[in-house]
């Protein structure tokens, strides 16, 4: 019987948290921080096309995609820290490359290379192998908030670096934090003693198949290609519309990006609260993706009035926001319990998928249609999904729960999955003997947790 159960993390719980959530925050602002200034920038560099700036704007997100699921399970036979460290070096060496070169194709293999440091799944798999079974979901929503916030630094500090130290400038900063993230991997966070798979934090190979298959989870993903699909093709033309339109010089935009991003945040917390705490988190939720809709035909139809461009920015951020929030504990909520790691593995490599298409796609069609055809796409797509999430089951409310229960045979495993689910508040148990973990889906206010971890093991 395990003994040793807290409700809070522990200093150390804490300190590993922070580290991970901060090497996650370097690799976040080195590839958002230049969103608003890049097309500005690329008229500077030879051979430019439209096209071509949307896809070194995007192009992080193909070899992102690609590699974010390999590199963790590469992680699983080498260990964690030796491909962060690889990771970041590689990212480092992308950014310099895109700092030094003064030609977009130059610049496009930077990017590449900034995303084929794809660690993102090695980080989640070393914060669960460092931190409690019952403290993990903790964890992973420190080290998931600071993608938001990151975000939305970078969107501010990216205009304000540019008129200190230029785009290359910011290039050259984001491969320094890279190497300063490369001291904290090394320096503050510790080796773990062993390095196994967490079902509820990484990707499995032999799930991919159910995952796939699954209706509702594939819903979830389009959703989030469609969601940075519009955001990444929103960001090949906005900095343009500022500028070309309201007259905005680049290192202003940050005065329209801060004040929208605040309201658009404080905007969609209540309809958050609601949305769990009266379980409407379907109706917001497709309201939601009706509201992006609108905010995306209505930068479409802007006249060059900064009123207009303000309000729209600020119901389209409201909007993204609320589903940036909610996709993550959807898949959550609809992941069987011992597939929950790989349904996030390839919710994610969807996500950075979404991102290139947006970059390529929304710079071909700013070729060839103008600003109004790359809004015009983005109204398409979140029609698209509207019509994919109003078919989408009601979610269940449970979260996720995980116990180490020791290293059992099948029949044991199958009569303590039995015993697991007759524990009040639990709805489902998937107990996998040979690594000796429960994986559970659980009602949290109904749970008899004194009850459930008198099955758990030191």
């Amino acid at each position: 019987m395990q003994s040793g159960y807290s409700d809070s993390l522990s200093p150390a719980e804490l300190r590993v948290s922070g580290a991970l959530a901060s090497i996650y925050a370097v690799r976040m602002l080195g590839l958002f921080m230049i969103l608003p200034v890049f097309a500005l920038y690329a008229e500077g560099l030879a051979h430019v096309t439209p096209f071509l700036v949307g896809l070194a704007i995007g192009i992080y997100g193909l070899t992102q995609a690609l590699l974010q699921i390999p590199l963790g399970m590469l992680s699983d036979r080498i260990g964690r820290k030796p491909v962060m460290v690889a990771g970041l070096l590689v990212f480092a060496a992308g950014s310099v490359l895109a700092a030094v070169s003064d030609s977009i194709y130059g610049v496009i293999a930077g990017r590449a290379l900034q995303g084929a440091g794809a660690i993102a799944a090695v980080v989640l798999a070393l914060a669960a192998d460092l931190t409690r079974e019952e403290h993990r979901t903790k964890v992973m929503a420190i080290i998931g908030l600071t993608i938001g916030v990151s975000f939305s630094v970078a969107l501010v500090a990216g205009p304000v670096l540019d008129r200190w130290v230029g785009v290359a400038g910011i290039f050259w900063l984001t491969a320094l934090l890279a190497i300063v993230a490369i001291g904290i991997t090394l320096l503050l966070i510790p080796t773990p003693v062993t390095a196994r798979v967490h079902r509820d934090a990484q990707a499995v190979p032999g799930t991919f198949g159910d995952v796939l298959r699954d209706p509702q989870l594939l819903r979830l993903d389009a959703g989030i290609f469609v969601l940075h699909m519009v955001l990444t093709a929103n960001f090949v033309v906005l900095p343009l519309l500022l500028r070309d339109s309201l007259g905005l010089d680049s290192a202003q935009h940050w005065w329209v990006y801060l004040p929208v991003l605040l309201a658009g945040f404080f905007a969609m917390v209540p309809f958050i609260i609601y949305a769990e705490k009266h379980r409407r988190m379907k109706p917001v939720f497709v309201g939601a993706i009706a509201v992006l809709g609108v905010a995306q035909l209505a930068l479409a139809g802007n006249g060059g009035s900064m009123v207009w461009l303000v309000v729209a920015l600020f119901v389209f951020f409201a909007a993204f926001n609320l589903l940036e929030a909610s996709l993550p504990s959807l898949i959550a909520k609809m992941a069987p319990p011992d597939r929950k790691g790989t349904a996030m593995g390839v919710y994610s490599s969807t996500q950075f998928l979404g991102i290139f298409v947006g970059g390529a796609v929304g710079g071909l069609l700013h070729a060839r249609y103008g600003v109004q055809g790359v809004f015009l796409l983005g109204a398409l797509g979140t029609l698209i999904w509207l019509g994919l999430a109003m078919s989408m089951r009601r979610p269940r409310y449970l979260s996720s729960y995980v116990l180490n229960v020791g290293t059992l045979a099948e029949k044991e495993a199958e009569s303590l999955a039995m015993k697991l689910t007759a524990v009040r508040g639990v709805a489902e148990a998937v107990v996998i003997g040979e690594e000796g973990m429960a994986y559970l889906k659980v009602e949290r206010h109904a749970l008899d947790e004194a009850a459930l971890r008198r099955f758990a093991v030191a």
